[in-house]
């Protein structure tokens, strides 16, 4: 069983930031590639970034050089900092999990709220 639990999420002025979490247990923080998604009102279900187990990284377009995810091994926990929010990143964020040898990512967080004021 995969589970993976979000936090951090929350209203923040336009230029802010966030940090969000999603923790998880050791054998799937050692073994997943772990991600996060995102989804607008009316919109569909978009990639954010991801992290390999070996610490590879990846970002969609929209979020670079703005949007870092991390993890820490201590405590099982991917992260994904957020800078220079803007009102367009406005979404629920969910995190995921890929299973090794895996296409998909089949495991989901609940997600949590992101709401950035113009």
């Amino acid at each position: 069983q995969v589970q993976l639990v979000e936090s951090g999420g929350g209203l923040v002025q336009a230029g802010g930031s966030l940090r969000l979490a999603c923790a998880t247990s050791r054998r799937t923080f050692s073994s997943y590639t772990l991600g996060w998604f995102r989804q607008a009102p009316g919109k569909e279900r978009d990639f954010v970034a991801r992290i390999t187990e070996s610490g590879s990284t990846r970002y969609a377009d929209a979020v670079k050089g703005r949007f870092t995810i991390s993890r820490d091994s201590a405590k099982n926990t991917v992260y994904l900092q957020m800078n220079s929010l803007k009102s367009e990143d406005t979404a629920v964020y969910y995190c995921t999990a890929r299973a090794p040898s895996s296409y998909d990512y089949n495991y989901w967080g609940q997600g949590t709220q992101v709401t950035v004021s113009s």
